[in-house]
């Protein structure tokens, strides 16, 4: 009895030293910065999606995104991934030094989005990931997958039959 007594003190030493504290559990467990910018973007760029008989077609609004900085790229064999980064105006970066030296600059309102823009679709089987086009015209991009035609019927095959 006087044994275990004295293993407890060293046990619950022991325990603590190993048990991690919950503050630094949670930043062990918190989401990376790209993970939560990537999610924010997701959430934030609007799509249409639709269906024709030889084709799917995204489209994506992308305001003041300039066409050079648009990614399109097939992902893992058949995911589209679509992303681009919206960022300030070079008339306005330029305005900003002229006045930088008279006085500081104050948004009195800012409503326009500035940041990623991304979106991920994982195609459908008969998505011909070979025959990808993208078009990008007044902030809107566009993004043609082709079908795959569908599988022609197989033929029955007639098996001769030996005669021993």
């Amino acid at each position: 009895m006087d044994v275990l007594m004295a293993e407890q003190p060293l046990v619950s030493t022991l325990n603590q030293l190993l048990s991690v504290p919950e503050e630094m559990e949670k930043l062990l467990n918190a989401p990376t910065r790209s993970y939560v910018r990537d999610t924010k973007a997701m959430a934030s760029t609007p799509a249409d999606i639709k269906e024709y008989p030889s084709s799917y077609v995204f489209v994506l609004d992308m305001p003041g995104v300039k066409s050079g900085e648009i990614n399109v790229q097939i992902e893992e064999g058949n995911v589209l991934s679509i992303s681009g980064e919206r960022k300030r105006e070079e008339q306005e970066e330029q305005h900003k030094e002229k006045e930088k030296e008279e006085a500081e600059v104050k948004y009195l309102r800012m409503e326009r989005r500035v940041g990623k823009l991304m979106r991920k679709f994982n195609l459908p089987k008969n998505a011909n990931v070979d025959a990808i086009s993208a078009e990008y015209r007044d902030g809107v991009l566009t993004v043609a997958v082709q079908k795959l035609p569908p599988p022609e019927p197989k033929k029955p095959k007639t098996i001769e039959i030996k005669v021993a």
